[in-house]
């Protein structure tokens, strides 16, 4: 195993081991260059994972304290991982593109009050080649030769109901879960649940995947169990070393350069929580939008009770999808689109969330027929705000005693508007189909698709980093994760953030050799 001096000021230092993190953490050590992964928790092993939510949820979660103000839960307002490989254990492994409009936010939407939107600083163009490498990376269905999943009765009900009511493009999703035994992974094996992570490792997960890749080559240590604190800058204005906890001790490990790839939560945090005379707003924080725009996805949900016995939890998660109303078509009464996917839930999710504030028979009538129910995801852009932010409380500190973080957030009205007509689509396609009862579920799940903190543009007085992830204020530090989207888009973003870190890795290889890092 290698393992390098705190004192060894040329390594690479990563905070993060998920999509953003582990990806990086790979492509750099396998050109060569020397890399420390600190991951604030535990690195478990295939034989950790069960298919059991309740058990995962507690294996998996990021359960420190956080606080939210507006429309999130106070008490759970983001939903993210605390594990080495991040949310990629918890994500569905659902791996949508970017559609090109999505990334002319601007230019396609136009000017939209209240809202910041941009267009992306790099072309759809540029980014195809990269979605090819990160598709091929990942094994994605449907992509590169790779077969798509079989379809679950949970597609079939979908597909039926969406062909009756019109639409057209549809399978069983674009997903970086193994529809044949490859990469030393075997096929899934229609498990289910797989958001409890995947126990038979189907699933892409950088756990299993990039981080075992990264140590084959001997230039990459990970350090799970290490809460990064501190980043400090020296005299020339360049990070010089992370100090981080790790079993109540503080450690400090010199750096050549560092990257943040804390899902954008935990990487607004460090950031805002490094002031300093030089950078008394926080780092990388000159234009003041570290922290501002925050972006999620409006994850909505609707249920169907058929006629007939679906097993809705008898295939992969996410393995279904209709695209059809992600187009930009503003007579609908709004700007963007959104996907409509199939979804299981366990009894115990639909009892606390399924009929917010139902009871007596009206709730349990439904969950008797839970044999009998269908379930879609209805994933929509949620545009970027000025107001949508995340801060650091003042006072109130959390177990490593740093400020907790506190999440605001309200949806823009084109946001509202596209949900009203998403959960209409959305029982349109189980009436069509005979639906006993249609349930249109709030949108009270917390969002797990956490992007824009840190958006990525050319101009250092709109944008916090380049259009590769280097922040304008401080050289030799990256960010690598959802932070930096400009946009959401309308569909799962971890795609994008494999694709956006292997193409910056290429940009940091070719810094580092010319050696301006």
């Amino acid at each position: 195993m290698t393992t390098f001096s705190l004192d060894d000021s040329s390594v690479f230092v990563i905070i993060g081991s998920g999509a953003g993190g582990g990806v990086l953490s790979r492509e750099l050590a396998s050109r060569g260059h020397k890399v420390v992964c600190l991951e604030a928790g535990p690195r478990l092993t295939l034989g950790d994972v069960v298919n059991d939510e309740t058990e995962m949820f507690n294996k998996l979660t990021w359960l420190d304290r956080r606080m939210a103000t507006g429309k999130p839960d106070p008490n759970f307002p983001v939903w993210g991982c605390k594990t080495v490989g991040g949310t990629t254990m918890h994500w569905t492994g659902a791996c949508p593109r970017f559609e090109p409009h999505e990334m002319r936010a601007l230019s396609t939407y136009g000017e939209m009050p209240d809202a910041t939107l941009v267009d992306w600083p790099v072309t759809p163009e540029e980014m195809a080649d990269w979605y090819d490498k990160a598709e091929t990376r990942m094994g994605v269905t449907g992509t590169q030769g790779y077969p798509h999943l079989p379809p679950g009765n949970n597609y079939k009900v979908l597909e039926a109901g969406a062909r009756k009511c019109g639409y057209t493009d549809m399978d069983t999703h674009n997903m970086a879960i193994n529809s044949i035994d490859r990469d030393g992974r075997p096929h899934c094996r229609q498990l289910g649940f797989c958001t409890s992570g995947c126990a038979v490792g189907a699933k892409w997960s950088t756990l299993y995947t990039e981080i075992p890749a990264a140590e084959e080559t001997g230039n990459f240590e990970l350090r799970p169990g290490c809460m990064v604190t501190g980043l400090e800058v020296g005299e020339d204005g360049r990070i010089a070393s992370v100090t981080y906890l790790s079993d109540g001790k503080s450690y400090t490990q010199k750096a050549r350069a560092v990257s943040v790839a804390g899902n954008v939560v935990e990487t607004t945090r460090l950031l805002l929580n490094n002031r300093s005379q030089r950078h008394p707003d926080g780092l990388a924080n000159s234009s003041g939008l570290v922290g501002r725009n925050y972006m999620r996805h409006f994850t909505i949900q609707v249920m169907g009770v058929m006629p007939g016995k679906v097993h809705f939890y008898r295939q992969t998660h996410l393995a279904g999808v209709v695209r059809d109303e992600r187009a930009h078509r503003p007579e609908r009464g709004f700007a963007g689109g959104f996907l409509i996917s199939t979804v299981p839930f366990t009894p115990e999710v639909l009892a606390k969330n399924m009929l917010t504030g139902g009871w007596g028979r009206d709730l349990t009538q439904v969950l008797d027929k839970y044999e009998y129910l269908a379930g879609m995801l209805l994933t929509g852009e949620d545009p970027p705000q000025l107001d949508n932010r995340i801060t650091l409380h003042p006072e109130a500190r959390d177990g490593y005693g740093l400020p907790v973080p506190v999440i605001h957030y309200e949806d823009h009205p084109n946001t509202i508007a596209m949900k009203d007509y998403a959960w209409k689509a959305g029982r349109r396609i189980y009436e069509a189909m005979g639906a006993e009862q249609v349930i249109e579920m709030g949108d009270y799940i917390p969002a797990t698709h956490n992007m824009g903190t840190a958006r990525m543009g050319e101009d250092p007085a709109t944008s916090v980093c380049n259009p590769f992830g280097r922040t304008h204020d401080v050289a030799n530090l990256f960010v690598s994760d959802g932070s930096l989207f400009p946009t959401a888009g309308g569909c799962n973003p971890t795609l994008t953030i494999v694709a956006l870190a292997m193409r910056q890795a290429q940009h940091i290889d070719g810094e580092l050799k010319a050696g301006r890092l």
